[in-house]
């Protein structure tokens, strides 16, 4: 794989997340350090003209009126870290606040943020080092851009702030001295720089693109596992019936079902029953699933667009051209994440639906509760009680962030986006909706077992064996936490898709539909 260039390179989710998890390596090319320096060198221009400019020689927000003397510009950018620092809450995980550190490299690697180039070169090596900030969760409110994190993140690089280094928290100054190294002398405008942009509601974006596409393609493929263990018709995923609706999203989940299911004895085994037409869970998961498909797609294209952005301020075109303008307020990024996170929560609405729908004994062979023996036992009655209660929880969750503004910075910032919050509830939803997921994935596998011997397709019974071979048909109650754990796993870990997919191949059976190249690619 080669290197990504940044600055130069088209960023997108995924190559981001490999940099963060150093799966690819990310380096600093001779024509980014020329842009960069240039801009540098463009700032050193304002400064020695005298020229007034916002956070270059002046204060910052509210005291943008206030002028700053040349000579006590290092301090200013010094002091806009340390009074930006005041995030609260538990870290965010080391994973997240390395995203948010290749995400601002790129950003300023673009050469019209004014940084030196040394400074680009530190964030680079805390990346190259695994020498990751500690970052608090809570504090910004997504305006002018994510100031709290963003502070706590760059920090380090005056020697302030923690570390976590082989997963031990640390003191900046104790590690810097380790590897010899002194802080970085913040330039003009540098802190600024640093501080303004959207980098902590884009990394939770990034990181809630990868995540809603795992659970979105978990869940097509437990429904089809449902739909098999529940005696489901397979005309709702009929391309006609697709064909005069065309959403694409629609299009691609129920194609992806119907390849899934094609020559299955199961579905043959109840072609001509007399049941007329499935409830709406079963019936509609092209409608349902596919709607949050198409919320997926927007994300994503909207987080392509961000993190190859510039998102601070002022932007410096040249020496005599800056503008003080807006490009760091979250709106942007955070509607669609509000968007997205009613889009999941619909994945696990539904899903619950399915789990009660297996509960009640209506289908053929299958006994009431997925048990034999009930009465003495209650079978999976209370499993659904717990999908009940993350799908309740995630509702609450689903109030949009965005909806909200408080005023800060003393009225300078009027209107504030809030995207951090959106950002950190919808990827709470995604936790919740596999977690429901893993649930229905249990249930399914009970419902398919009671239709022995016949058999589904090669796909489907690939991942059923892979079920069995780390949760056991239940015949009696026993306790549910080790279960519960290897069916989340199974499902967080995307291992299960990976599975049919490669069946798929091996067996030159098509797996993914319509559009596929739109909703698997991010």
């Amino acid at each position: 794989m080669n290197n990504f260039k940044y600055g130069i390179d088209d960023l997108n989710s995924s190559t981001a997340l490999r940099l963060a998890r150093g799966e690819q390596k990310g380096i600093l090319s001779e024509e980014t350090k020329e842009v960069v320096q240039r801009s540098a060198r463009y700032v050193q221009d304002i400064v020695a003209s005298g020229n007034t400019v916002y956070g270059v020689n002046t204060g910052f927000g509210p005291l943008c009126t206030t002028i700053i003397n040349a000579s006590d510009t290092q301090k200013l950018q010094e002091n806009i870290l340390k009074s930006h620092a005041v995030g609260v809450g538990k870290p965010v995980s080391p994973l997240l606040a390395k995203l948010m550190l290749v995400l601002k490299i790129h950003a300023l690697a673009k050469g019209f943020s004014g940084v030196q180039w040394q400074t680009i070169e530190r964030l680079l090596w805390h990346i190259d080092h695994d020498i990751i900030p500690i970052v608090p969760e809570q504090g910004s409110v997504g305006a002018s851009g994510d100031l709290a994190p963003l502070a706590h993140l760059f920090l380090p690089l005056i020697g302030l702030g923690k570390v976590c280094i082989d997963g031990e928290v640390r003191d900046t100054a104790s590690v810097l001295a380790e590897y010899q190294l002194a802080p970085i002398t913040l330039g003009a405008k540098e802190g600024l720089a640093l501080i303004n942009g959207t980098q902590f509601m884009a990394a939770h974006a990034v990181m809630a693109v990868a995540e809603m596409h795992n659970a979105l393609t978990n869940a097509d493929l437990i429904a089809t596992l449902m739909l098999e263990g529940l005696n489901a018709s397979v005309k709702p995923f009929f391309t006609e019936l697709h064909d005069l609706r065309p959403h694409p999203g629609n299009q691609f989940v129920a194609s992806t079902i119907y390849n899934l299911l094609r020559g299955s004895e199961i579905v043959e085994s109840h072609k001509n029953c007399s049941r007329v037409q499935d409830p709406y869970s079963l019936r509609c998961i092209p409608q349902i699933h596919g709607a949050s498909r198409q919320s997926w797609l927007h994300l994503k294209g909207i987080v392509k667009t961000e993190i190859n952005a510039v998102t601070d301020n002022p932007v410096i075109i040249n020496e005599n051209f800056t503008i003080s303008g807006g490009n760091f307020h979250g709106q942007t990024i955070a509607l669609p994440m509000d968007y997205a996170t009613l889009a999941v929560s619909e994945i696990g609405n539904v899903s619950d639906r399915r789990i009660y729908l297996s509960l009640e004994g209506d289908t053929a062979g299958v006994p009431k509760l997925l048990l034999q023996a009930t009465g003495l036992n209650s079978g999976f009655m209370i499993l659904q009680y717990t999908t009940a209660a993350l799908a309740s929880e995630n509702k609450g969750l689903c109030f949009p962030a965005s909806a909200d503004s408080i005023p800060t910075s003393l009225g300078q910032e009027d209107h504030v986006s809030m995207g951090s919050i959106s950002g950190r509830k919808l990827r709470q939803v995604i936790q919740n909706v596999s977690r429901i997921l893993s649930i229905e994935l249990i249930c399914a596998g009970q419902a398919f077992d009671f239709h022995r011997p016949l058999q589904s397709t090669p796909i489907i019974e690939a991942v059923h064996q892979r079920i069995r071979q780390h949760i056991p048909h239940i015949e009696a109650d026993q306790p549910m936490e080790d279960i519960l754990s290897k069916a989340q796993e199974l499902v967080s870990s995307g291992e299960l898709v990976r599975l049919a997919l490669q069946v798929a191949e091996e067996q030159g059976i098509p797996y993914y539909g319509q559009h596929a190249e739109q909703f698997n690619t991010f």
